[in-house]
């Protein structure tokens, strides 16, 4: 039988997918395992068993295999895209002497290793000391080592998530530079491991034998072993090829190869990427992430909790469409898109700042979201608007950050994740930014993203230029409409540029009496 197909395992925050593509980039088959087993010891704190990740991925294969056997039989090779940050500690004989800490965990270490004096030194004269601490004190490796120490002294591998299901596949301490996208000591500039001058050595208990060998995206990396063939029904001996963190995947999934052309992400976390061949800091001092592709990097503003903001309103204002969406049999989606169509663009004045997480430059460490504007004629189908409204002011800003420091004008937006299926959300987008938004023609961008590197990887396609032109395409654009531009247009400079300047001293005062946001 022929091999023909490419199986990207997607190890979300919300699922693992494991997706069939043909080499048009379509898709083929695909499996869900829902990921609704996570822990909160303690407040702020968020954890996954290890175990619990890898029994998930191999459910979601042998579910593909349930639909068809004989699909098994045609994978020509695997990629694996991951949650970022996302960090597993393994002993000696493999096993996780813990459970994972997720990306979304917000506990700080109470003690963080010394930084030489030096180095102190520089990093206040480049202003840059605040930074460093922020990265020490979130840094899990530094809060493991500080309150586990017993723990910390048996770790042998010190792993991002996607190097612990690539061990599980093929038994080697193995990652695609692609995936480091954490508080890990990796130069984001030479993609590769830092050298032993660097800072992060002295910042982080982590010793370079903890950490795997890196390899670039679209590279072999390893073959599925006898066990892991037994455990996810995929044959042995298939080739596992290096993909990226999920973030990049989509861009690369989405067609996004020139910083001309932008990639918006509408899912947990919402952002703004563009792919440059150059070394590129959107924000100062803070890296740009490794790209799905060989050398290359991929520019990036975030909005934390970005498109969570629309699932919360859904859960606390949305039980009417739920329900009828329910008893009626159609997509809620279709509902929550008729409440913001009764609504005009600009909510009649109502702005919101979507900062309900903050940051450490923009917004800053006191920050927090803010709705302002209220009227009587408010309902919660205005708040809804501008929830989306808010997200795209936001996300605009940030590819105005990206094009000054890059100099390349941004001529289109390719947008993914849960929001690309809203037309409300897309036409609000092309609205905000007065730019055409188009809507990739499969949903599942970063399990695309992983198959193209695996396309690639095994000369399916002999270079990522032909299969981004082979595998992706376009099936709706949203243009801009001139007079909702004009009005997102003149909310954006006079009022949303101006409220986190205004409203800082504010959140300062709200911070020192309440103590939430917590200090450093």
């Amino acid at each position: 039988m022929t091999r023909d197909l490419l199986l990207a395992i997607d190890n979300g925050t919300q699922s693992v997918r494991a997706l069939l593509f043909d080499a048009r980039g379509e898709p083929v088959a695909k499996a869900r395992v829902p990921l609704d087993d996570y822990a909160s010891p303690q407040p702020a704190w968020h954890e996954h068993g290890v175990e619990a990740f890898w029994t998930a991925v191999c459910t979601a294969c042998n579910r593909l295999w349930d639909q068809d056997v004989t699909l098994r039989e045609r994978v020509a090779a695997v990629a694996i895209t991951t949650q970022r940050g996302t960090v597993v500690n393994l002993d000696r004989d493999g096993r996780p002497l813990r459970p994972a800490i997720t990306w979304l965990d917000q506990r700080k270490s109470p003690s963080v290793p010394p930084v030489p004096a030096a180095w102190r030194w520089a990093f206040r004269l480049a202003g840059a000391a605040d930074t460093v601490t922020y990265f020490q004190r979130e840094a899990e490796a530094n809060w493991i080592a500080a309150c586990e120490p017993e723990l910390w002294s048996r770790t042998h591998a010190f792993l991002l998530l996607s190097g612990y299901l690539l061990y599980r596949f093929t038994g080697r301490l193995v990652d695609s530079a692609g995936s480091q996208v954490g508080y890990v000591p990796f130069d984001f500039k030479a993609l590769r491991w830092a050298g032993a001058r660097d800072w992060k050595w002295r910042a982080l208990p982590i010793v370079r034998s903890m950490l795997p060998e890196l390899v670039e995206p679209g590279t072999p990396l390893g073959a599925i072993t006898d066990d892991a063939a037994s455990a996810t029904g995929i044959p042995r001996g298939t080739p596992l090829i290096a993909a990226a963190a999920d973030k990049a995947c989509e861009v690369l999934g989405s067609g996004c190869l020139e910083a001309s052309v932008a990639a918006l992400s509408y899912g947990t976390t919402a952002t703004i990427n563009t792919v440059s061949h150059r070394y590129l800091e959107a924000v100062p001092f803070v890296p740009p992430y490794p790209a799905a592709i060989p050398h290359a990097y991929a520019a990036e503003v975030q909005i934390f909790r970005g498109y969570w903001m629309v699932n919360w309103f859904k859960e606390q204002f949305g039980l009417l469409e739920r329900q009828a969406a329910e008893a009626s049999g159609i997509p809620a989606e279709t509902l929550f898109d008729r409440l913001v169509e009764t609504v005009p663009a600009g909510s009649m004045g109502l702005v919101l700042q979507p900062y309900w997480t903050p940051g450490i430059k923009t917004p800053g460490p006191e920050a927090k979201g803010a709705i302002v504007g209220f009227g009587d004629v408010h309902t919660r189908a205005h708040l809804y608007r501008a929830i989306l409204e808010g997200l795209a002011f936001a996300l605009r800003e940030g590819m105005e950050r990206i094009v000054r420091r890059s100099r390349t004008p941004v001529t289109a937006l390719r947008v993914s994740g849960g929001g690309s299926q809203s037309d409300a959300a897309m036409q609000i987008t092309a609205d905000v930014f007065g730019l055409p938004v188009e809507r990739p023609h499969v949903y599942e961008t970063s399990g695309l993203g992983a198959a193209i590197d695996a396309a690639v990887g095994i000369g399916l396609h002999p270079d990522f230029e032909s299969a981004v032109a082979q595998m992706t395409r376009v099936v709706r654009v949203f243009e801009p409409n001139p007079p909702a531009h004009a009005t997102y247009d003149a909310l954006y400079r006079q009022v949303y540029l101006r409220m986190y300047e205004r409203l800082q001293p504010l959140y300062r005062a709200i911070r020192a009496i309440t103590g939430y946001p917590a200090r450093e």
